[in-house]
């Protein structure tokens, strides 16, 4: 997350486009992680 800023700062729009894509694999899979964790 610390990069996004510095990424748009720079205008490196293929950055952006990778990291967003990142995160929101990661989220996802700590959602899951945390949904099985809780049964």
């Amino acid at each position: 997350r610390a990069l996004l800023p510095a990424a748009d700062e720079a205008d490196d729009q293929p950055t952006l486009d990778l990291l967003t894509q990142r995160l929101d694999i990661h989220e996802k899979t700590a959602w899951m992680l945390r949904s099985l964790l809780e049964d």
